[in-house]
């Protein structure tokens, strides 16, 4: 059974640095496009990032020039890379799998495969 998981959430201080990483297994998911979500307590869940199966990256205007996302060779994997972190970047983040022909990356129907979530908190 294909499952995606995360790792890498924790504490982090303002302007430190944290990196979230997506494994997926049961299957290959290298044709795929991966993303990121967030979702802060009492808020909807929203678009943080994604990379294509083709390399290509979106970001959120709010995560731009701090966040980077990237994927290793096989396509399983999936990495962002958080950087500059805000209070207001705490957030339960997933990561995601799917194809974005029919909604665009930007959106959450446009993924299959959702991972469990993992908490990131930046305070002091």
């Amino acid at each position: 059974q294909a499952q995606l998981v995360e790792s890498g959430g924790g504490l982090v201080p303002p302007g430190g640095s944290l990196t979230l990483s997506c494994a997926g297994s049961g299957r290959t998911f290298s044709g795929y496009s991966m993303g990121w979500f967030r979702q802060a307590p009492g808020k909807e869940r929203e678009f943080v990032a994604a990379i294509s199966w083709s390399g290509n990256k979106h970001y959120a205007d709010s995560v731009r020039g701090r966040f980077t996302v990237s994927k290793d060779n096989t396509g399983n994997t999936e990495f962002l890379h958080l950087n500059s972190l805000k209070p207001e970047d705490t957030a339960v983040y997933y990561c995601a799998v799917g194809g974005c022909s029919a909604y665009g990356c930007f959106d959450p129907r446009a993924y299959d495969y959702w991972g469990q979530g993992t908490q990131v908190t930046v305070s002091s």
